[in-house]
Parts: structure tokens; sequence; C-alpha cells
């Protein structure tokens, strides 16, 4: 039961935050918190399981944005409807892509992934059905619930929660079958897991096309809780290089990584604009950049990684110094025994 202790306890805080918690901003900043950790979730399928690092996942971050903002502004429609379309969109999009991506390695597929994203986002903004540079706006006032336009960041942080609670339960799903166990092995040494017989190419194109859906969700609902998208808030390179570093901030590959980097970084950003403005923008960059560097030298695991770790060494502190106290007691007794 130990191991359930920890997630039970942080579930708890999380649902209780914006109760406690209850400023707009303070509600706003826990609802983007969940939101990016449903994406870095994402991204961590195949980024943190798969060592596949894509720094281009946010073509799949674009397209549920897109489905999302498109159904309404072209059809009328909740932009819930979107969501659906733009999933499809992205695992096809994935499927495609995917084919010749995958089949390059290291550094080379995560350039590759890039030219692909930058190539996207020059599409979309030179095409006037999908707004242009000017983006696509959704509804201005809440027609129905389906459109989820809120006066509050409430209802959004709780939706963004029952998400990410299925996203992380897809995770671990995947995490503990067959293809999780291929996807550690692709990660550890891809030739040697072909060499016994794993479906290498296979298994990292569908893990590469269930992390697109999964990215698309959290784009379509980043989209619907803004309530429009354009090329550089639904496509910018600097989303992708969020999720990655959320993941790797937490704990690439551990299925409770990416919450930890998106709730550190994410209040990080905010507080920082909040801070400095627009001056700030510059800023970030060079945040990012410092994080990644730190997290190379000095933990490589993610934070979750050394937390574990002490949690560990304490608990084992914690039964010696039990073990030896019982010790004790038990010394004067067979001594009295023994006299007796």
């Amino acid at each position: 039961m130990r191991r359930f202790i920890w997630p039970a306890v942080l579930l708890a805080l999380v649902i209780v935050y914006p109760l406690v918690l209850s400023t707009p901003f303070q509600q706003r900043l826990g609802a983007l918190v969940l939101l990016y950790a449903i994406a870095a979730s994402a991204w961590n399928i195949v980024g943190g399981y798969a060592g596949q690092v894509s720094v281009g996942h946010v073509v799949f971050f674009g397209c549920g944005a897109y489905a999302a903002m498109g159904a309404y502004a072209h059809f009328g429609l909740p932009p819930l409807v979107g969501v659906p379309a733009g999933m499809v969109l992205a695992v096809v999009i994935a499927a495609v892509i995917g084919v010749p991506t995958l089949r390059l390695s290291g550094h080379y597929f995560s350039m590759a992934t890039i030219a692909v994203a930058e190539l996207v986002r020059l599409v979309v903004t030179n095409t006037d059905y999908l707004g242009a540079a000017v983006g696509l706006s959704g509804p201005t006032v809440p027609r129905n619930v389906f459109d989820l336009s809120f006066v509050s960041s409430l209802p959004f942080y709780y939706l963004f929660l029952v998400v990410l609670g299925l996203t992380l339960l897809i995770t671990w799903w995947v995490a503990e079958s067959r293809m999780g166990f291929y996807l550690r092995a692709i990660k550890d040494s891809e030739r040697a897991a072909r060499s016994l017989g794993a479906p290498a190419s296979r298994i990292k194109l569908q893990a590469y096309m269930l992390s697109a859906g999964l990215t698309s969700v959290a784009g379509a609902f980043y989209a619907m809780m803004v309530g429009f998208v354009d090329p550089e808030s639904g496509l910018g390179i600097l989303i992708s290089v969020k999720m990655l570093i959320m993941a790797a901030l937490g704990g690439a590959g551990l299925l409770f990584g990416p919450l930890v980097g998106a709730a550190i970084l994410v209040p990080l950003e905010e507080l920082s604009n909040s801070w400095l403005g627009g001056k700030g923008a510059g800023l970030t960059f060079v945040v990012y950049g410092a994080i990644i560097v730190l997290i190379a030298r000095f933990q490589p695991g993610g934070i979750l990684t050394l937390i574990t770790r002490r949690i560990a060494l304490i608990t084992r502190y914690i039964e010696r110094r039990t073990k030896a106290r019982e010790l004790r007691k038990q010394r004067p007794a067979a001594g009295a025994d023994h006299a007796a």
C-alpha cells in the first residue's frame, strides 16, 4: 500500500487546490498546469518511454486547436465537436510523417521534427481558410454548455483534471503492457531490441500516433480556454520545447514526471511574465536553456527521481531506527529472564 500513499496525497492536493486558492489568477494558473501536464504526458509516451525526442509535437497540438476553432468558425458548431476531428487529423499526420522520420535516430530525428513543425506553421500562416496570420476565434459569448465558454477558470480546472487522469491511465496501461516493455527496450538499445525480435518500427510508430492523438486534445482545450488560435499560439516551436522540458524536468519516462515538471515550469513562466511584462519574452528562452543544462548536468533522471530517492533513504533510515529501538527494548527483557 505504500506505493499508493504519495499519489493519493498528490491527488488530494490537486482536487482541493482551487477551493483553497480561489483567486482568478490562481485558478487560471492551476488550469494551465493541468493543461500542459496533459500535453507533456502525451509527449512522454514517445519521448520518455521510447526515447524518441520529438521537438515537433506542436504540430499535433495545433491540429487540435485549429480543429476546435475551425468547427465554430466555418460550421457554427461547438468547439468541442472539433476534438475528435483534431485527434483523427493528428493521428493521420503522425502516421504520414512518422514513417520517414522515425527511421532516423538521436538528434537527426529531433531536427527532422523541427523542420516538419516549421513547415506546417508556414503553411498555416499563408492559408486564408485557417485564418492565416490572424488566426481563428471561438464564440464570443456562450451559446450552450458544449461551447465550454466559462467566466471562471474553475470549470476548466476540473475538466482538465479529468482529461489528465484519463491520459495518465492510458500512459500507465501502455507502460505496463507488452508495448511498454518494447518501448523501454528500444530506448535502452534499439539495435539490441531488434536483434531479440522486437518490432521496433511498428511499436515506435504506434507510440507516436497515440502520443499525437493525446497531444491534440490538449491543443483543443487550450484553444477553447483562450478563445482563439493563431500560428504563434497554436504552432509556435516554444510549445514543443515546453512539453520536452516539463517531462525532462519532472522525470521523462515516469508516470507523474510531466505533472511535476508542469507544476514547476508553468508557475515560473507565469510569474516571470507577470513581474516583467513584455520585457520577459526573451528571458523565457534563457530560463528554458538554463533548465536543460542543469537537468543534463546534475539530475538527468528528473526531479521526481531525486524525490523518490530521498523518500526511500528517509524510509530506510526510519525503519533502521525503529528496528534498533525494538532491539534495545528486547535486550533488558532477555537479561531479566536470564537472571531469574
